[in-house]
């Protein structure tokens, strides 16, 4: 009796520690829930993962990134200037959140504002960049969405320049649409600059702009951007990283805890980083044989490629081979950036890219005002 006893405890012990051990590792390996989230190489625009990444969903804060595109596109055209001086007006000044607590006539410069804008996410800042470089907050919305459909984006629209979204009723972006957004951003070195600083000041020490995006002072690579945050929206952050080379951009849109947002942000980073490269595609130039012109002022011509690019690929890929595949003859005219062939380039039997070759110039018929010029010449 007293063995079958100690029996039956012994396997209960038995039983509930490793049940307890795998409750706690399930917990360590739940994934954390966000509404929407993609991971995208910004050298090549490939998506490496997502989630929902198409869902309209209220970007909060990250909508600045947009403003800030523009901004730098006005100063990048001349059109605004960095030490320009700014007087703030009363609809900047009105705007809550995240703000430097603009006066109504304090002058700024731009250069400041734009500080205080990718740094610390200040809404007034915002606004009165936005009214500098569109004459008005209204019309700045309206080159944000001009500037939606020149990217080809098929799924934001804006309604501020801030992302505070108390009162509007149509204002959304997705994952894809700000990563392609980040991605332009990401093209000035001004940006960046600002976007990895984590403590700076204004007004000569007396405010301080504190970087809302804590992973600058911890992660490994990191170089932007902006996070987000409303009742509405949840917590959000577009991240941006550099490592080897090779640059990513993660969106996190939803998550439920500021903690989340940089978690799974991490997590992405963390996947593509480990997993992924950049191979760079290196064509021999003496396989790219000459494309007769069929009645053309020149006979033959040697396609061109302007391509220096390189392909992600995952860490363990092979190497590249090359399949060469060029038109024998086209005819005449010709005009300059004509596809004249294409290179495959392949990876272990699967094609991984394509590379045009083209025209590099353009070529005319023979006609008879031609043929009369050349015997002219001839005699």
């Amino acid at each position: 009796m007293k063995k079958c006893i100690i029996f039956i405890v012994s396997f209960c012990i038995f039983m509930s520690v490793p049940s307890t051990i795998f409750a706690e590792e399930q917990k360590e390996k739940k994934e954390i829930e966000v509404k929407s989230s993609i991971l995208m190489c910004m050298d090549t625009g490939d998506i490496i993962k997502e989630e929902n990444a198409y869902e309209h969903l209220s970007p909060a804060s990250v909508t600045k990134i947009m403003s800030i595109l523009l901004f730098m596109e006005a100063i990048d055209s001349g059109k605004i200037k960095l030490d320009d001086m700014v007087a703030a007006s009363e609809n900047a000044v009105s705007k809550g959140g995240s703000q430097i607590w603009l006066e109504v006539g304090e002058k700024m410069s731009v250069n400041d504002l734009l500080k205080a804008v990718i740094i610390s996410s200040a809404n007034d800042a915002c606004t009165l960049l936005s009214e500098y470089v569109a004459g008005s907050s209204t019309a700045f919305v309206d080159m944000m969405n001009a500037k939606v459909k020149e990217l080809g984006l098929k799924n934001s629209n804006f309604e501020n320049c801030t992302g505070l979204d108390d009162d509007i009723n149509n204002h959304y972006s997705c994952a894809y649409d700000l990563a392609v957004i980040a991605k332009e951003v990401m093209k000035y070195d001004l940006v960046k600059k600002y976007s990895t600083v984590w403590l700076d000041s204004l007004r000569g020490g007396k405010t301080e702009l504190n970087n809302t995006n804590k992973l600058v002072n911890s992660y490994n690579g990191i170089t932007g951007l902006k996070t987000g945050t409303t009742s509405n929206a949840g917590f959000c952050l577009c991240a941006t990283a550099e490592r080897d080379g090779m640059r990513l951009v993660s969106v996190v849109l939803g998550a439920d805890t500021s903690n989340d947002r940089f978690k799974k942000t991490t997590e992405l980073l963390d996947f593509g980083f480990a997993n992924y490269k950049l191979s760079k595609i290196t064509l021999d130039k003496t396989k790219i044989t000459p494309v007769k012109i069929k009645q053309g002022r020149v006979k033959n011509i040697v396609p061109v490629s302007n391509n220096t690019d390189s392909i992600l690929v995952t860490k363990n890929a092979g190497k590249f081979e090359y399949e060469y595949k060029i038109k024998k003859s086209v005819k005449a005219p010709v005009k300059k950036g004509d596809i004249l062939g294409e290179v495959l380039v392949m990876c272990e039997n699967e094609q991984v890219a394509s590379v045009p070759l083209t025209a590099g110039m353009s070529i005319k018929t023979i006609d008879f005002s031609y043929v009369f010029r050349m015997l002219l010449k001839n005699i």
